[in-house]
Formats: structure tokens, C-alpha cells, sequence
């Protein structure tokens, strides 16, 4: 009897094994056509002239303007007056001229021999300043890193901090310099707020000092509604407000619509128990993404922050099942995706390819 039930064991093992084999390989193959489907479907979007996934650049928004490049290889071959006329011609574009700033900074950040020399030729030279204290700014958050707290040490920390420090001491000196009606140096000190803690009432001190210089500049905007997001020193609350009274401030084509669409995507980001495909059909976010539609509408098609607004459009509008608007978002951005929505993934080629090529695919009917 024993023998037989060892037996029967035995067999019912082997049937058992053969019958998980059996599940583990229709599932394989269920995985690889999958797999094969979904490749082909990224062939057929390429077929209809979008960017392959291999070709998606992660470092710009938009494409890179010619005369940057140039700047930027004049200062790397060490041409740092090449780099200051650059700024300069910016003239009181605010938003262009922050670009202008952070692109140097972000050379000097590597490598600041080349700033060292500019500051030594002109010691109170005001946008020398600035691209220092950017720098300054760039060194401390790349020892921070940009994970969360949970995945920040206790070193990093103290690292980051006595940088951000040493970055305050910087931005100050640059507002010291500064002609009295240029903003820059003011948003400089914006990410200092979020890694030193400012206080609310510190906060809105430097932000009334921005909005004297520049009411209606972009930039600041989505630096102030990172500070009122709950991940930083506000709320959900906090932010939405803020975007919603700058938004209603905004003439058409001045894209402080955009500023709603970022606090509601921040939510979406930072709440575990949030379904896109729910609650990004809410009537008001709707009406936000159709308030940001008119004002792209409206826009100077010649300015460049116009494409930033198309980044998060895309999205939205992918998320509210309106295909055939997205696409033509997604027809304006393709092939440079350094933005959100895409940048806040661990993956943004694959988020962005997978986002595009399901919007494709329910518009041709490829699926």
C-alpha cells in the first residue's frame, strides 16, 4: 500500500509539474506575442512619422537653438565673453534670458575654469554672478540626488545643505550686482527655498521681490508652484491655489494656464491612490486643459516655452481619451522629451513611447 501511494505521489507530481510547464509556457508565449505585437505597433507608428524610440532625446524639451550651441562650444573652448554676449542679448526676456543663465551654469557646474577666468577679468561683472550662483545651485543638488527623502543619506544631506549654503551666500552677492529691475538673481534663490526650508513667510518675501521684476515670466511660476507642492513646503491645496489665481492673471498666449496642468499633475504624481484615467476626467481639470488649449492657440508660434505647455497637453489630453487632440500634441513634441510629464519617470523614453504610441494607435486604428 505504501508502495503505491509513494507511487501515486510520484505520478501526480510529474502531471503537476507538466501541467505548470504547460501554464508557464502558454504564458511565455502569450508574453512574447505580446511583446511582438507591441513592437510591431512601434513600427507602424515610426511607418507614420514619428521619432523611434531609440532616437528620443531625454536632455531638451525642444530642439536646441543654433546660436546655444555655439555659445556653448565658445565657453567650453574657453570664449567666456562669447558666453556672456550670448546672455546679454537676451535683453528683459526673462524666461528666455533664465535659459541663457542655466545653460552656462550647467557647463560650470562640470567645469568652471573658464567662469573662474571671467570673474577674475570682471570681479562685479552681474551676470558672472549669476551663472556662479546657478552653478552653485547644480553642484548642491547633484550630491542630493533626485530620489526622494527615504532614499537620501543622512551625508548627503548634510552635504547638500552646506552647499545650498554656500549657494544662498552666492545668490546674494548676485543680487547685490544686479541691475535693480532684473528678476534673475531672485530666481536663483527658488530652489534654495525648497532645500533650506523656507518659511512660508520667507518664501513669500523673495517671491514678492520676482514679482516686482517679473509678473508675468513663466519660469518662476513653475518654481513657486514646486515650492506650494505638498512634495516640498505646501499642499495640494496650497498649489492648485496658486496656480489658479496666477493662470486667471494671464493674458491669452502668456501660458500661465500651463501652471494649473503642473499642480494637478504633481497631485496625480505624489497620491498612490489616484487612477489618471479617472480622475484626470474631472470636469475642472477638463476645463483647465481646454483653458491651456486656447492660450497655445494664442501664443507667439515663434516662442519657445509654448512646447513646454505641449509636454503636459499630451498627456492630459491622452488621459481624457481625446486621441485625436493628443496627437497633435504629440506630432508638435516628438523626438525631445526632457519635461514633464516625461522626465518624472524612471524610464521617460519608455513612458513617453508607450503614451504616444497608444494615442497613435487609437487614432489609425492600428490596435
Amino acid at each position: 500500500m505504501m508502495i503505491f501511494l509513494a507511487v501515486l505521489g510520484a505520478l501526480l507530481l510529474f502531471v503537476v509539474g507538466y501541467v505548470l510547464r504547460g501554464v508557464y509556457y502558454l504564458r511565455e508565449a502569450k508574453r512574447l506575442e505580446a511583446e511582438a505585437a507591441r513592437l510591431e505597433a512601434g513600427t507602424d507608428v515610426v511607418a507614420r512619422g514619428f521619432v523611434p524610440g531609440d532616437r528620443l532625446y531625454t536632455d531638451a524639451w525642444a530642439p536646441v537653438p543654433a546660436e546655444r550651441t555655439a555659445a556653448e562650444t565658445a565657453v567650453r573652448a574657453g570664449d567666456w565673453e562669447a558666453g556672456a554676449a550670448w546672455i546679454e542679448a537676451a535683453g528683459q526676456d526673462w524666461d528666455e534670458r533664465w535659459e541663457r543663465v542655466r545653460a552656462l551654469a550647467e557647463l560650470a557646474a562640470d567645469d568652471d575654469a573658464w567662469l573662474l577666468r571671467w570673474q577674475g577679468a570682471r570681479p562685479a561683472d552681474p551676470i558672472a554672478a549669476q551663472v556662479n550662483a546657478d552653478a552653485a545651485v547644480l553642484v548642491a543638488w547633484n550630491v542630493r540626488g533626485s530620489q526622494g527623502a527615504k532614499h537620501t543619506t543622512q551625508e548627503q544631506f548634510r552635504v547638500f545643505r552646506q552647499l545650498l549654503g554656500k549657494a544662498q551666500e552666492a545668490a546674494h552677492e548676485a543680487q547685490r550686482l544686479a541691475d535693480p529691475a532684473d528678476p534673475l538673481p531672485y530666481m536663483i534663490e527658488q530652489p534654495m527655498a525648497m532645500g533650506l526650508g523656507y518659511s512660508h513667510e520667507q518664501y513669500e518675501r523673495l517671491w514678492a521681490e520676482i514679482m516686482k521684476r517679473a509678473p508675468k515670466a513663466l519660469g518662476p511660476h513653475t518654481g513657486a508652484l514646486q515650492y506650494w507642492c505638498a512634495k516640498w513646503r505646501g499642499s495640494h491645496e496650497r498649489a492648485e491655489s496658486f496656480a489658479r489665481a496666477a493662470a486667471a492673471k494671464g493674458e491669452p498666449g502668456e501660458l500661465l494656464s500651463m501652471l494649473p496642468l503642473y499642480a494637478y499633475f504633481e497631485q496625480e504624481q505624489h497620491e498612490d491612490d489616484i487612477d489618471p484615467d479617472v480622475w484626470l476626467k474631472e470636469p475642472h481639470i477638463v476645463a483647465a486643459v481646454d483653458a491651456a488649449l486656447l492660450d497655445v492657440d494664442a501664443a507667439d508660434p515663434d516662442d519657445r516655452r509654448v512646447v513646454r505647455v505641449r509636454h503636459l497637453l499630451a498627456w492630459f489630453l491622452h488621459w481624457q481619451d481625446r486621441y485625436p487632440e493628443a496627437l497633435e500634441q504629440f506630432r508638435l513634441i516628438d523626438g525631445w522629451i526632457g519635461h514633464a510629464p516625461w522626465t518624472y519617470s524612471s524610464d521617460p523614453k519608455d513612458q513617453y513611447r508607450n503614451v504616444r504610441d497608444y494615442t497613435v494607435r487609437q487614432v489609425h486604428g492600428t490596435d
